[in-house]
């Protein structure tokens, strides 16, 4: 690995995941926002299914809340994004410190939306911090392999996410042409046969989304 440590192959390969897991789900929390105030109609019991996540909330009102908002809650947004800065902090110095501070607005943004009655504004705040940061990521960090490894992470959940939710085919299968350069060039530990399989997968005329999911995750062990 060169100079990069194992444990920094680790923080940054779970920086990409955990800054991904964000924003996608954001992305699908704030879609649904509206739709989950005004109808009874499953929405978020049917996205903890998808995510296979818990459903410990007793309303939609409830859900909206703590699944955003509840850092006690494992699974939530911002305990996820909390994750995310965790591994940021440890890698100030190979992330840069541009990179690290829209980890940190992410968060500000975060905690500015649980204190609104109408949290969408501040919702795409963290989207939008999210996207600089992996702009930051590509202009400002030098090293190929840390670029590859961060962005490895983040193809992986995001395919891992899509799968799970059933994503249509042409946009899962984007995300595999662009996940299997970074994986090949990161110089991490990856299995040979999952990552042919992924990529079988993805051009099999029924799709499998839970072997896609399978497979996917055990890329990086």
């Amino acid at each position: 690995m060169g100079i990069i440590s194992i444990d920094q192959v680790d923080h940054l390969y779970w920086l990409g995941r955990y800054t991904e897991r964000v924003y996608t789900t954001l992305m699908i929390f704030a879609k649904n926002f509206d739709l989950m105030i005004d109808a009874d109609n499953g929405i978020y019991q049917n996205f903890c299914v998808s995510l296979d996540i818990p459903d410990i909330y007793q309303s939609k009102e409830d859900f909206i809340r703590r699944y955003a908002f509840d850092d006690s809650v494992p699974d939530s947004i911002i305990s996820n994004l909390n994750r995310a800065y965790d591994n940021a902090i440890v890698l100030r110095e190979t992330i840069g410190s541009d990179a690290l501070s829209y980890v940190q607005l992410s968060i500000y943004a975060m905690n500015n939306a649980a204190k609104s009655n109408s949290p969408l504004i501040e919702l795409q705040q963290v989207m939008d911090d999210l996207l600089s940061f992996w702009g930051i990521v590509d202009d400002q960090i030098d090293a190929d392999q840390i670029r590859n490894i961060i962005k490895a992470g983040k193809r992986i959940e995001r395919i891992d996410l899509y799968a799970r939710l059933e994503i249509e085919r042409s946009r899962l299968e984007r995300e595999v042409r662009r996940m299997i350069p970074r994986v090949l060039r990161s110089g991490m530990k990856y299995n040979e046969n999952s990552l042919n399989a992924v990529s079988s997968l993805i051009l099999e005329e029924s799709l499998d989304y839970e072997g896609l999911i399978t497979n996917v995750e055990s890329i990086i062990s």
